[in-house]
Parts: structure tokens; C-alpha cells; sequence
């Protein structure tokens, strides 16, 4: 008998709100930022959350990874909720979940050397038994992300804003994780530089059987590296699907305004 299919990640009715500036602490206003988000990403694929600055896209990305509380509906990540764990589950829930975040610059420690930002997840997870052994995995990673072994004594700011990115990938990919989010993965990095990361990301996909969530506002990289896309408004969902037909035969004006923006080069 075959098990019962399930997505890797499935959101449901998924909502965010915040306090909003300056209300009344006895009576809160609230601003709505997620409003009955739902989808699922099946293993494997790359589903692409994209809109304009102030759509909902990060703050749904941020529940989803469980760094942010949802004020109500529900996560599952391999059949099993995310919200509510306890901290060994969280744990063992942080290994399987990884995020790239926009900026390589902002996001390593300027104090940690490469070979100490990229082992770190590796201790806290009590992965390759000792510090030998997780040297090895670190060289490991950096030759799978296109950097030399040299790279490991060395500190953030001698690299460059790609290398950097090359960097956190790495790190990302220090735990063995089955799910990462990109977060703009690309937005800070020059144009030359962004298809290189691209292309790496997409073999990293191949090779390990990743799932990702791109979070961007750059219909072009999602052409590039997504498999599904929605599109958000005011936290809300306005339209998804495959790639292909919604680009092609775009529905909601913000989609249509999405793609009047891209660059035709």
C-alpha cells in the first residue's frame, strides 16, 4: 500500500498582525501584514513569493522558517506543525530549515572566520563527531559553492559581495538541510555576479534534492529558478500557479505591473 502523499510544506489560512504604530495600548489597533495566505511547496521544487515592498512576502517567510508567531492558522513542514514545539523539536526543526538571507554583507559575522561561520551550525547540531571532522565537511561545502580552501582562514570583508553570498550558502547548507528559504538572494549583488549564484543555487537544487521558497520582487530571477509563483498584495494571494502560464498570460494588474518592470536584459 502507498503511503499518502503529502506536500514538504503546506501553509493554511495563514495570518499575521501587528500592532499598529502609536495606537492605544488599552485599545490596539491592528494592521493586518498576512492575510489567509495558503499553499504548499512540494519537495523538490521552488516556489516563488513575489511583490512589491510591503505585500507580505518576508513576514510569511519568517513564520514559515518559526521566527515569527502567526496570530493564527497553521505551518505543516513534512505533515508535522511548525508553531508550538518544544525546544528539542525546534531544534531538530532549525536543521532541516535554512535561510540565504538578502544581504551577504549584513548577514556574517564580521568577527567569525570563514571556517568558524560555517561550522557553527555544525556544532550546535553535533554533526561530523569533531573539529577535524567538520573542517573537512567545511571544505567540503566550499568547494561545492566555488571557493578555494584557503577561504577557510580568512575573514568576510576580504571578499567580495558574491563570494560573501557563496559564503552564506554554504553556511546554509551546513546542516544538511532539506528546505531553504532565499531570501532576494541576489538584489544586493551586481548583475554580472547574480546569474553566477543563480546558476549555483540551481545546481546545489539538483544535486542535494532541495526545496526552496525564493522570496523576491525580480520576475526575472524567478523565470530563472522557480517552478511555481505567487503573487501578493496587501497580504494577500492575488494569483498563482506555474511560472509559465501566469507570466504569460498574466490576470492581476500587480502581476502585469511585476512584469512591466522587469529588465529586457
Amino acid at each position: 500500500m502507498n503511503p499518502v502523499h503529502h506536500p514538504l510544506l503546506a501553509v493554511e489560512n495563514l495570518v499575521k498582525q501587528f500592532p499598529k504604530r502609536g495606537a492605544r495600548r488599552l485599545a490596539k489597533e491592528w494592521t493586518t501584514a498576512v492575510d489567509r495566505v495558503s499553499f504548499t511547496v512540494e519537495r523538490g521544487t521552488t516556489l516563488a513569493l513575489v511583490g512589491e515592498s510591503g505585500s507580505g512576502k518576508t513576514t510569511t517567510s519568517l513564520m514559515v522558517l518559526g521566527l515569527l508567531e502567526p496570530t493564527s492558522g497553521s505551518i505543516c513542514f513534512d505533515n508535522r506543525p511548525v508553531t508550538g514545539l518544544g525546544r528539542r523539536e525546534s531544534l531538530a526543526l532549525r536543521r532541516r530549515m535554512q535561510v540565504v538571507f538578502q544581504d551577504p554583507f549584513a548577514s556574517l559575522n564580521a568577527r567569525l572566520t570563514v571556517a568558524e561561520a560555517v561550522t557553527e551550525g555544525m556544532r550546535v547540531h553535533g554533526l561530523h563527531g569533531n573539529e577535524a571532522g567538520r573542517l573537512d565537511a567545511a571544505r567540503g561545502l566550499l568547494a561545492a559553492v566555488g571557493l578555494p580552501e584557503n577561504a577557510l582562514d580568512r575573514y568576510p570583508h576580504e571578499f567580495s559581495g558574491g563570494q560573501r553570498q557563496r559564503i552564506a550558502i554554504a553556511r546554509a547548507l551546513s546542516v544538511e538541510p532539506e528546505f531553504l528559504v532565499l531570501d532576494e538572494p541576489t538584489s544586493a549583488l551586481d548583475v554580472s555576479v547574480q546569474a553566477q549564484v543563480l546558476n549555483l543555487l540551481r545546481r546545489l537544487q539538483h544535486e542535494r534534492g532541495l526545496t526552496f521558497i525564493l522570496v523576491t520582487h525580480n520576475l526575472r530571477v524567478v523565470a530563472y529558478l522557480a517552478d511555481r509563483v505567487a503573487v501578493m498584495e496587501a497580504g494577500r494571494i492575488v494569483e498563482n500557479g506555474p511560472v509559465e502560464p501566469v507570466f504569460d498570460t498574466p490576470e492581476h494588474p500587480v502581476t502585469r505591473r511585476l512584469l512591466d518592470a522587469m529588465p529586457l536584459v
